[in-house]
């Protein structure tokens, strides 16, 4: 449990003092499939019960829990779960002071508000982050969404906040999710080794795929194969949709359609992790379908695994994302320089992929695209992102690229997907080996 200090009371977008304040949490739905808690509850809490609420009193550093009560028929086809009945439970699983019935919220929170004049309540007005999802891409198909003229505008966090209002329209309601995302975004020890075996299950999985990899295969039955080892070692399942592109499809950057059959002569990019204990990992990794590179390929792929190389050597605390990208350009521009590219268009694509500024691409941890910022600031240990750069032929709708996740300590960086190979002669050695898919499925 992450509690605030009982010494003091501030607003944590302006650093002022305030008077007394409340912090509400909502928890997730109850949902048709296997339940997932919504991410900032889960980090702040870790309990995975449906419509679970946390509060927190700020300046008295107390903590409680409401939950619903026991629900015998919905147990005897789900199986059992804590409930508001089980306090001694729930109060050493989370660490919090009290455990109440869930309708009792209300009625404690207005004698908060009677006794203290102007309350001020923090709610995360984010999109609560669940199965697969990320804020950045619920923000998108919210945007999306209101093309529809008969979709319903109001996200769940609005209507909640709209709810309470109505209720209690003396609180001042501030947002809390700055101040969780700021807790989120350094990974504990603990967050760390989750992490730590989430990056592992990727790299397995990409391995297993490379194995797998053969003309006539399709692109799903590759999605198939990291979805089993992701299962087999405990995880939920993948924590995002992933990423089985060949041949034209490696032009998507997020393409998930995952129909097409693998060609001899073309590429694959593959981009999955496991939600893992509810902490994800990202990997990216190129090869060719027939097991061996062909020259082009060869060329705009060792381009970029050296550029890889250049950006992980000079992480560490202390320096930018600035500094990086400035120091590793200045290595690659020489590169350039002594390489006889086969196409003008190469030569261009790589000249232009020193501009980009985000081969250190986002956050990772209990989303793939996690809350938090690493850039404008110096890196600090426990800082966990992906390095990512990436290249771009639009001539040929070529999009090269080899991703790893990444956490900052105190002496430089641990790459926690770095055991599997991005150099090509190792990766062509991978997939020669025999594949999982292929002892399932004899071709």
């Amino acid at each position: 449990m992450q509690r605030p200090s009982a010494t003091a009371c501030w607003a944590p977008e302006a650093g002022e003092p305030f008077g007394p304040a409340i912090v509400l949490v909502r928890g997730a739905p109850p949902s048709t499939s296997t339940f997932r808690q919504c991410n900032d509850l889960y980090y702040l809490a870790g309990i995975e019960v449906p419509n679970a609420y946390l509060e927190i009193d700020v300046c008295a550093a107390s903590s409680t829990i409401y939950l619903p009560h026991r629900n015998e028929a919905s147990e005897r086809s789900g199986g059992s779960r804590l409930s508001a009945e089980d306090v001694e439970a729930v109060r050493e699983l989370t660490g919090v002071e009290a455990v109440r019935p869930l309708e009792e919220l209300p009625a404690y929170l207005g004698r908060r508000i009677k006794r203290r004049l102007s309350p001020v309540v923090f709610t995360p007005l984010g999109p609560a982050e669940g199965r697969r999802g990320t804020r950045d891409g619920d923000l998108e198909a919210a945007a999306e969404a209101l093309v529809d003229p008969f979709a319903t505008p109001l996200s769940r966090e609005a209507t909640f906040v709209d709810a309470i209002s109505a209720q209690f329209p003396t609180l001042e309601l501030r947002d809390a999710s700055p101040f969780v995302d700021e807790l989120r975004t350094i990974k504990s020890e603990h967050e760390i080794a989750l992490m730590r075996e989430a990056g592992r299950l990727s790299g397995l999985a990409v391995l297993e795929a490379m194995r797998s990899t053969a003309p006539g295969v399709m692109e799903y039955e590759l999605a198939a194969v990291a979805e089993f080892v992701f299962l087999r070692a405990g995880a939920f399942g993948s924590s995002y949709e992933p990423i089985v592109a060949a041949g034209a499809n490696i032009w998507y950057g997020h393409y998930g359609a995952k129909t097409a059959e693998l060609a001899t002569g073309e590429l694959v990019l593959m981009d999955t992790a496991p939600d893992y204990r509810y902490y994800a990992s990202d990997i990216g990794r190129m090869w060719p379908v027939s097991g061996a590179w062909e020259p082009w390929q060869l060329e705009l792929y060792g381009f970029i695994a050296r550029y890889h190389v250049e950006l992980l050597s000079r992480i560490r605390p202390g320096v930018t994302n600035e500094d990086v990208q400035a120091g590793a350009a200045e290595v690659m521009r020489e590169v350039i320089e002594a390489t006889a590219f086969s196409k003008p268009a190469y030569e261009r694509a790589a000249r232009e992929s020193l501009d980009f500024p985000y081969h250190l691409s986002h956050p990772v941890g209990m989303s793939v695209h996690d809350v938090g910022e690493y850039r404008g600031a110096p890196f600090r240990p426990g800082q966990v992102f992906t390095v990512d750069p990436m290249l771009w032929v639009p001539d040929e709708r070529l999009y090269i690229r080899c991703e790893d996740t990444v956490v900052v300590t105190e002496g430089g960086i641990e790459n926690l997907t770095g055991f599997v190979p991005i150099e090509p002669d190792a990766i062509e050695r991978v997939v020669a080996e025999p594949g999982l898919l292929q002892a399932f499925t004899p071709r």
